[in-house]
């Protein structure tokens, strides 16, 4: 996952004034309670950011891999 694919994901699950306070503040467990700034900024997986995020935020796995796109589709494009 890219960068930019992240940020597109965070901004359609979450809204763009949310998500940004979610990459500020969210104390990710999974990442030793950083957040996701500091996550990917230490050279983290910004896939695996994402998942966190989203086990965090209690997101349906349906929508881990973009909204409205199950998982299926994701590895067939």
């Amino acid at each position: 996952m890219r960068l930019s694919q992240f940020q597109v994901f965070m901004n359609d699950e979450f809204g763009d004034e949310y998500a940004q306070v979610l990459m500020r503040d969210l104390a990710l467990i999974d990442f030793g309670d950083r957040t996701p700034n500091r996550a990917i900024a230490d050279g983290e997986d910004v896939r695996e950011v994402w998942f966190a995020i989203c086990r965090s935020q209690d997101v349906p796995k349906s929508r881990w891999h973009g909204k409205n796109k199950s998982s299926k589709k994701q590895h067939a494009e």
